[in-house]
């Protein structure tokens, strides 16, 4: 059986032609290029599993910083794509900068073929096991800034624990795409991941939702059904929005965690879950808690481990690498060959406030890649969508947001949720919040 795609960079003609004839025996599909510069259109195009890189592109230089540079390209925009590194300068310490940087393996030349080909192979497995993950279009960018940086660390820490994790930040700063690495990390990779939005669950079908219910149980119960518990048994269980909870579902849920055992609405027998919990809210909930309206004993079991995820405002350095990554993922969508952002574009992204966060950034790339011409990302392409965020002064807040869209709807609601990329309830908290 044949594993995945090989996309092969390097500018030795030779080394590439030996390199057609040596692998599509073994592989997929394979396809070489000599310049570094056509790489990140070679991977829209090709969709490779497995990159072989070169780490020298110019005679004079040897260093192997070329090859490093790219490397780093493609793992912040390709997370998912593995990268084998390929040297004629058999260096031990280069070797190990490029591990660090996310290399899966260095292969020196002159090669052994059957080392070549194994490390390919073993390559292209673990770039598989990653792509089955739940929602892998939602691949993490992590960007250098040393607070995510530290993030970073800690997820790299906890996610092989089954240790509860609570992970906190205002809307959009990507709370489930760091629940779904976490899970991706961990023990329970292969099992199931399930997601509820907690906020969004009226409080008569709370139970019926998460702990499931038998047949004639109520009206409508036509069969039995397994709840969010039942689906996630092995695997792990995402509560979004968690901070919504009313006191009586708090403490329903308090029980199932403390018990590990569930039983549907209709029924008695009890059921027991292997589950491992992850949540996440934009509220402070240690600050609910002395408030009184969520419960202690809850918390600390929600939160054996907190991570405090940063709004994009604080984390302006990433926002260029964040905007290239969206930028890839778009264009491939939508089939468009925008591959650049000039410079005045890139000072409008670092100097606007992104209230809506990371969530606000991905949505305004791609309708700029829809309104784009040419391969590079304009600014008035961004205002083509007439997004009303990025319409505002940069020194509105949150609360301007919010009512300028919903004076553009007419007060509708759902169009301003939509809009906004947020829940109904979520912004019904925000009206009230904001005396809207």
């Amino acid at each position: 059986m044949k594993e995945g795609r090989i996309l092969v960079v390097d500018d030795n003609l030779g080394i590439r032609k030996t390199l057609s004839l040596l692998l599509p025996p073994y592989f997929e599909a394979v396809e070489t290029i000599g310049n570094p510069a056509e790489l990140m259109s070679a991977m829209r195009s090709f969709k490779p599993d497995v990159i072989l890189l070169d780490m020298n592109f110019r005679a004079t230089v040897n260093s192997g910083n070329e090859g490093l540079f790219y490397l780093k390209e493609i793992k912040s925009r390709h997370p998912e794509v593995e990268v084998v590194l390929f040297t004629a300068y058999g260096d031990i310490p280069l070797a190990v900068e490029g591990m660090k940087k996310g290399a899966f393996d260095f292969i020196e030349k002159p090669w052994d073929n059957d080392n070549l080909i194994e490390t390919l192979k073993n390559a292209c497995k673990k770039s598989g096991s990653i792509k089955k993950d739940p929602e892998s279009d939602d691949t993490i960018y992590w960007g250098e800034t040393p607070i995510i940086a530290e993030i970073r660390e800690m997820v790299n820490k906890i996610a092989p624990t089954d240790m509860s994790i609570l992970v906190t930040g205002e809307n959009g700063v990507g709370k489930d795409i760091v629940a779904k690495e976490i899970f991706r990390k961990s023990a329970r990779s292969g099992k199931p991941f399930v997601g509820v939005d907690m906020g969004a669950i009226a409080d008569t079908l709370f139970e019926s939702e998460l702990f499931g219910h038998v047949k004639g149980s109520f009206t409508g119960a036509v069969s039995d059904h397994k709840g969010k518990f039942e689906q996630a048994d092995g695997g792990t269980l995402f509560l979004d929005e968690i901070g919504n909870l009313s006191p009586t579902l708090q403490a329903k849920l308090l029980r199932a965690l403390q018990n590990r055992v569930i039983t549907r609405v209709g029924g008695d027998k009890e059921i027991p879950v292997d589950i491992r919990i992850i949540s996440a809210t934009n509220k402070d909930l240690k600050k609910e808690v002395a408030e009184g309206r969520f419960r202690e004993d809850l918390f600390y079991r929600l939160a054996g481990f907190q991570i405090e995820m940063p709004p994009l405002r604080e984390r302006r350095a990433d926002i260029t690498g964040m905007a290239k990554h969206f930028l890839d993922i778009y264009s491939e969508k939508y089939q468009k060959n925008v591959s650049r952002l000039d410079e005045e574009t890139i000072n409008y992204l670092r100097e606007y406030s992104w209230p809506g966060n990371i969530r606000e950034l991905k949505q305004q790339i791609e309708k700029a890649v829809i309104f784009a011409e040419g391969d590079t990302l304009k600014p008035e392409d961004l205002k083509a969508g007439n997004p009303p965020s990025l319409h505002m002064e940069k020194s509105q807040n949150e609360k301007a947001m919010i009512s300028a869209v919903l004076d553009k709807t007419g007060r509708n609601i759902s169009k301003a949720a939509k809009i906004l990329n947020i829940s109904r309830p979520t912004l019904y908290a925000k009206m009230n919040k904001y005396n809207l």
